[in-house]
Parts: C-alpha cells; sequence; structure tokens
C-alpha cells in the first residue's frame, strides 16, 4: 500500500483557510466561519495518517472464523462526520435569518430526495440480501443486528446531506453564490460517505457492495493509489472548503468596497 504523498497536507491546507478567515473582514457572525474550521482542523489533526514505517500502518486484518470487537455502527459513522456536520451546522445557525427563498428551497429539496433515495434503496437493497440468507453469519453478526447496524450507519451521512442542503439555501439566499456552491459539495460528499458507513457494518462481502455507485473500488485502485475513492472524496470536501472561505471573504470585501467607492464619488459631483 503506497503512503501519503505527505501526512500533514489536510492540517496545513484548513490551517491555512483558518489563517485566512480570521485576518479577513467577515460579514455577519464573525465567530462563525473561524469556528467552522477550528472543529475541522481538530479533526484533521486527530486522523493524521500514520508514519510510513509504523507498525502495522493502519491496516486492519479481520478474520472470520474469530470474534472481532467492533465500534457500535451509528458511531464509527458519527466518527467519520461529526467534523463537517458541526461545522455545516454552525454556519447554518450563524446565517439561517432572511436567507430562505422558494426557488433555492425548492432545488434543495430535490438534492434531499436524491441523498435520502440513495441511501433508502441502499439500506433496503442489503436488508433484502440479508433477509434472503438462510444460514447464520461467518462473521458472528445476526441477521437482525445486522439489519439494524446498516440503518443506523446511513444516519450521519443523511444528517450532514440534509445540514448542508439547508446551508446551501440560507447561503444563496443571502446572495453568497460561491459559498453555497461549497455547501453543494458538502451535500454531495454525503453519497461516498454513506457508502463508507455502511462498509464499516460487518457484512459479506457480497451483501456489503450491493448497489454502491462510491464504495471503495468504484475507482480501480493502483499503486499510486491505493483508496482513489476515498482520496477523491477528502478532494472534494477540501474544494468545499475552500469555497466556502473564498465566498464569504469575498463578498465581505465587495460588501465593504461599495460604500468606500460611493464616499470617494461624492465630493465630485
Amino acid at each position: 500500500m503506497a503512503d501519503p504523498l505527505w501526512r500533514y497536507a489536510e492540517v496545513l491546507s484548513i490551517i491555512l483557510l483558518l489563517a485566512y478567515a480570521v485576518v479577513s473582514r467577515l460579514p455577519g457572525p464573525r465567530w462563525a466561519l473561524p469556528t467552522a474550521l477550528a472543529v475541522l482542523l481538530v479533526d484533521a489533526v486527530r486522523t493524521i495518517p500514520s508514519a510510513p514505517g509504523a507498525s502495522g500502518n493502519g491496516s486492519q486484518f479481520l478474520s472470520p472464523d474469530i470474534g472481532v470487537e467492533t465500534a457500535p455502527a451509528f458511531e464509527s459513522a458519527l466518527t467519520v462526520c461529526w467534523a463537517p456536520l458541526t461545522a455545516v451546522l454552525v454556519l447554518f445557525l450563524a446565517w439561517r435569518r432572511g436567507g430562505w427563498h422558494r426557488r433555492t428551497a425548492v432545488a434543495a429539496t430535490t438534492g434531499a430526495v436524491l441523498i435520502i433515495g440513495y441511501a433508502f434503496v441502499r439500506v433496503v437493497d442489503i436488508w433484502l440480501a440479508i433477509g434472503a440468507e438462510r444460514r447464520p453469519y461467518s462473521t458472528g453478526t445476526d441477521t437482525a443486528g445486522s439489519m439494524t447496524a446498516v440503518g443506523l450507519a446511513v444516519l450521519p451521512p443523511l444528517a450532514l446531506g440534509m445540514t448542508a442542503l439547508a446551508l446551501v439555501t440560507t447561503l444563496a439566499g443571502h446572495s453568497r453564490g460561491l459559498a453555497s456552491i461549497g455547501a453543494v459539495l458538502l451535500a454531495l460528499i454525503a453519497l461516498p460517505l454513506t457508502d463508507a458507513s455502511i462498509g464499516a457494518v460487518p457484512l459479506p462481502l457480497h451483501v456489503d457492495l450491493r448497489g454502491a455507485l462510491f464504495a471503495w473500488d468504484a475507482i480501480t485502485p493502483t499503486l499510486s493509489t491505493p483508496q482513489p475513492m476515498p482520496a477523491l472524496t477528502a478532494l472534494v470536501e477540501l474544494t468545499a472548503y475552500l469555497l466556502l472561505v473564498t465566498g464569504l471573504t469575498a463578498s465581505s470585501r465587495s460588501a465593504s468596497a461599495l460604500p468606500a467607492e460611493t464616499h470617494r464619488a461624492g465630493p465630485e459631483r
């Protein structure tokens, strides 16, 4: 398995965004964007990849004949989604007033139907496959427990997608177009996170990948990119944060420049 090009790339990216947000003249509550980025920074530091040559290098080997202790499905999914979910929720609470318009609400509702529909189809498909099994799983997981685990695993990604779509509507209503595009990207990563959360549930391989469009094998792995789908998801997520920061700060600079130009034009009349 190839090592990451630089283990601290994500941490440095968020630090730069946080520094830029702090020194910029932010509109609205100035605490919101730095607070959201600080939450993301904490999670980025917590999830720094292991050093090259470290014992195990973060790998985990599971044997079907040995009982393996795994974290509850909901907690595993929440561990992946809590930081972007918290960041999006902070921004939504800070910008929610006066940003609700019917046109953007209709578009957000369409996106919500797609995200919820994808999770629903995946869960039901896995439930049907589990129910068709006539024998207990060799992993030691009972059928009812597997069904419950899959249903709980998709809840944090769904919460992220719905909150991000609400933020899209709010930012679009405040004419923050670039920032709203960033929120759209955050809503879209709920799809691969849904597959990743289901993949954390101990299931047979033929059941785990049923109907998955964004699973780890959706893009053929290579030696240079052994996990292309998680890497692409991380890239889209960082792009979303960049658009959010750029969109909010650029809007504030434009708004602050307008009164200055009007003031300079006044004496010439």
